[in-house]
């Protein structure tokens, strides 16, 4: 009986030092937006980071979500970081490299050849905080945690695709995103720069025999309707930065950077889990739709002749070394 008494008072006492606790937060509302809809990764990591930020504040900090674009488009969302107009923004890494060209080795061909790979860097805290600093000081925002999406697969409507040579001859839509264009021109193909809203109706129509994204983008746009192989390539993973406004963090009271910092934390390491899970479940819904899978036999070959562009991308990383330290934290060196 006494012991259970004293385990009833120590529960109380901790109900009330977390609730004494929470009484320091001062009253905060926290904008916080994507141009992605619910149901994306993008919403996924944005609420649980509101749901973590709520409950350890016990309400006093707030967090106000703007989904689907209500808040403008991703590029628009950063440069409304920069002047403190949102607080909180997620996107994807290729829409921070123009106002942070630091954030270019996130997006490298290659980095990431094996997905614990991803896993390893974005939960190093040296890497994190070294990239949040180069960050913050080319475009006023900081990355607190990063988003991991799925593989950009490739897929088309020609034939199988295991080597290099079956590539050959093939019209592949990419985005115009300058590291991508070079990475399928290193492959010995020239890349058709397609906008996405032309994508669906390029394949349809043969302008484009094939294109590369996620499992779970090809499953939401159907494109068992237009392309029937897909290549298990890992080129590029979709990753993306939880950012916030740097002026207004560096102004936040201490215990409120230090939470919105383990909210952002907490919040990308589920999405990782919850993103592998959907990829997973996409992949199978295309394959019963009858597309198929296939496996590279020289992945190696790939991988060489992308890598072999990094040199034109030293300068914006910030250097050879950074890349090296990179590589040191997932163990590829």
């Amino acid at each position: 009986m006494k012991k259970t008494f004293i385990l009833i008072m120590a529960a109380a006492l901790l109900v009330l030092s977390t609730s004494a606790f929470a009484e320091n937060y001062k009253g905060t509302m926290i904008m916080a937006a994507t141009a992605n809809p619910a149901g994306s990764l993008h919403a996924v990591a944005l609420e649980k980071f509101k749901e973590i930020v709520e409950k350890e504040s016990a309400g006093k900090v707030r967090v106000n979500l703007f989904l689907g674009g209500s808040m403008g488009s991703e590029q628009a969302n950063v440069k409304q970081l920069r002047d403190s107009e949102l607080h909180v923004a997620v996107l994807a890494a290729g829409n921070l490299t123009p106002f942070a060209p630091a954030a270019t080795i996130t997006i490298l061909p290659y980095l990431f050849p094996k997905i614990d790979n991803a896993y390893a860097l974005f939960g190093n805290d040296g890497f994190v905080n070294g990239l949040g600093n180069d960050v913050a000081k080319q475009s006023l925002t900081r990355p607190l945690g990063w988003l991991i999406g799925g593989y950009r697969v490739l897929t088309n409507s020609k034939h199988s695709i295991t080597k290099i040579d079956d590539l050959q001859g093939l019209k592949i839509r990419v985005p115009k995103v300058r590291i991508q264009l070079d990475s399928f021109r290193s492959w010995g193909v020239e890349p058709h720069p397609l906008a996405w809203s032309e994508t669906f109706n390029a394949l349809q129509q043969g302008v484009a025999d094939g294109q590369e994204n996620p499992h779970s983008i090809n499953q939401d746009q159907k494109f068992w309707e237009v392309q029937k192989y897909i290549t298990d390539l890992h080129y590029m993973l979709w990753v993306g930065p939880l950012l916030v406004s740097e002026k207004w963090f560096r102004r936040l009271p201490e215990n409120t950077q230090a939470l919105v910092k383990k909210a952002a934390r907490e919040a990308c390491e589920y999405e990782w889990k919850w993103v592998a899970k959907q990829n997973q479940t996409a992949l199978e819904n295309c394959l019963k739709h009858g597309m198929t899978l296939e496996e590279l036999s020289d992945e190696d070959v790939w991988m060489n002749k992308a890598r072999a562009l990094w040199p034109q991308y030293y300068e914006a990383v910030g250097g050879k070394e950074k890349i090296d330290n990179a590589l040191k934290i997932m163990g590829q060196n």
